[in-house]
């Protein structure tokens, strides 16, 4: 996923009075008609105001909800219109259809939202037909939606077999941080790895063995590793079937010399609610009635110092339990270790990830981070090493 081995905004020439169909991540959590949080709207500025003032008819293509190819209106577009526009500080239309006469008509720097792509069946097919009427609307085409890459969808990947293509601001920049994390990172490199399941996230360890110098192992599948190791983890989450996947994976880490991390104090309840009863304790002095709900604080300073001797650091998921305080408290000091590193230039540091970006912004040092990345499921699909179909696309388009 060389820097360079996709067109940019930068190759792209006059684009005065051309309609380019622009493909924006517009999938934002709302209650009550209201936007409640406009991250993604955000991201979409730089290419959209860029290319609006080059002179350009803005098509913007995205999806909202599952349909699941039908025009089901409880999923239209046509309420993020009015966010959008405040965002941009801008005019923004809305097209139900995209049709040539009305696309002629439209001013240079116009920017148009068009419906909800999922409404036609075709999308999440990849329609070749559909590809082709839909590419039949604009001159060129902008894929500006990392987060949607992991989809083989018409508005993700078909149009740039009919389109010359190029990647937006936000996707440009999503994968330069991604290649200078993992495809040419600076080593020693340290994977941050958490979450419920081992299950979940089998494929990202496999991968993170071969890549990385250090693996940091928290969350709950920190348990399943500890079991496979003879810990008895009591009552924790911990998947038993697994531990011998989890052995097969500690197996590979010492073959490719990689450090797996994994907690020696950890912190214990009884109960899993806010502020319970709890106690720090050594791993193998759990008792058959507790759970474990986060890394202790002798770990943390460990893994802490680990930190401090890598140049990259690429994180996925929690530590502990945070949403339920007090087992917010290794993921925030970890994070606020990363922060502080990446801010004195030590450190480059990625991240991502629903549960990741939640965690962050709780620690506060989000914005610290050299790079967060919103996308949720192509995140964790590049960490896993799979091609990215909207990526790929944009890598081999030849028009």
């Amino acid at each position: 996923m060389a820097g360079n081995s996709f067109k940019t905004l930068d190759d792209l020439g006059d684009v005065t009075g051309k309609p380019g169909l622009v493909r924006v991540d517009l999938n934002v959590p709302m209650a009550d008609g209201k936007v409640t949080d406009d991250t993604r709207l955000k991201a979409v500025i730089p290419t959209v105001t860029e290319l609006a003032d080059r002179g350009a008819k803005v098509l913007l293509l995205a999806h909202f909800g599952r349909p699941k190819g039908k025009a089901d209106m409880q999923y239209s577009l046509e309420p993020v219109v009015a966010p959008l526009a405040k965002v941009l500080g801008r005019d923004v239309g809305f097209m139900q259809m995209p049709d040539h006469d009305t696309i002629d008509v439209l001013p240079n720097g116009s920017i148009v939202v068009v419906e909800n792509s999922r409404f036609a069946p075709g999308e999440e097919k990849n329609d070749p037909g559909m590809a082709k009427a839909i590419a039949s609307f604009g001159e060129f085409y902008v894929n500006d939606a990392f987060s949607a890459a992991h989809r083989a969808h018409v508005t993700t990947a078909g149009l740039a077999g009919h389109l010359p293509a190029y990647a937006g601001r936000s996707m440009e920049r999503e994968l330069s941080a991604l290649n200078k994390a993992l495809g040419d990172p600076e080593h020693p490199v340290v994977a941050v790895v958490g979450g419920a399941k081992v299950s979940s996230k089998l494929d990202v360890l496999r991968q993170m063995v071969e890549k990385v110098d250090h693996l940091i192992i928290g969350g709950g599948m920190a348990n399943t590793f500890l079991a496979a190791r003879g810990v008895d983890v009591g009552k924790s989450l911990c998947e038993h079937d697994l531990t011998d996947t989890a052995n097969e994976i500690l197996e590979a880490a010492d073959k490719a010399d990689c450090t797996v991390h994994l907690p020696y104090d950890v912190v214990v309840s009884k109960e899993f609610a806010p502020n319970p009863p709890t106690r720090t304790v050594n791993v193998h002095e759990v008792a058959a009635d507790e759970m474990i709900l986060d890394v202790g604080p002798a770990a943390v300073e460990a893994l802490s110092d680990v930190l401090k001797t890598c140049k990259t650091l690429v994180w996925n998921g929690p530590m502990g339990a945070f949403e339920t305080p007090p087992f917010d408290m290794a993921t925030v000091a970890l994070a606020k270790t990363a922060a502080a590193l990446t801010k004195e230039g030590s450190l480059l540091s990625v991240a991502g990830g629903g549960d990741t970006v939640a965690a962050l912004n709780h620690a506060g040092v989000a914005d610290d981070f050299s790079f967060v990345s919103t996308a949720g499921g192509a995140f964790l699909e590049w960490m896993e090493g799979k091609e990215l179909p909207g990526v790929a696309a944009l890598e081999n388009n030849q028009i």
